[in-house]
């Protein structure tokens, strides 16, 4: 992982550790699903943190941009934030009812890709893939 080790044991990079920080990382530890910075914000307040909207995005950002979180768009086009649990590159399976999240591997995808790139003469070729669908708590709640 890039940057350094920091608050909570998520790599950062240039961030202070302070308070507000620290709760912002401790409440991405607490879950394994993506939410957006609106999300973790109510979260944290909820549980009687003062912290600023500001502050979870800047921190969420920094996270981020160290390799510490892993970024998905949804489908209103918010970024929503998880903390990744793998070093190496991987895609993700989410839920799209309650975000549940698993990091998979997908070496047919890294091949056919870098396979795409060089039909059409496209070199340091990187590609994000997350797969959306419901888990199976989920489904069998709707049955």
């Amino acid at each position: 992982m890039g940057g350094r080790r920091g608050i909570g044991g998520i790599a950062v990079t240039e961030l202070r550790n302070t308070k507000q920080r620290a709760a912002v990382t401790a409440a991405l530890r607490a879950t394994d699903r993506f939410q957006s910075a609106q999300e973790l914000h109510q979260t944290l307040v909820s549980y009687g943190h003062r912290v600023g909207l500001t502050t979870v995005y800047r921190t969420l950002g920094a996270l981020a941009d160290s390799g510490a979180l892993d970024t998905v768009i949804a489908d209103d086009g918010q970024v929503l934030y998880r903390r990744c649990e793998e070093d190496t590159h991987h895609h993700h399976l989410v839920c799209r009812q309650c975000g549940r999240t698993v990091e998979v591997d997908g070496p047919a995808v890294e091949r056919w890709a870098d396979k795409v790139a060089a039909e059409h003469g496209y070199v340091d070729v990187s590609h994000t893939l997350e797969i959306f669908g419901r888990c199976t708590s989920c489904a069998k709640e709707k049955r």
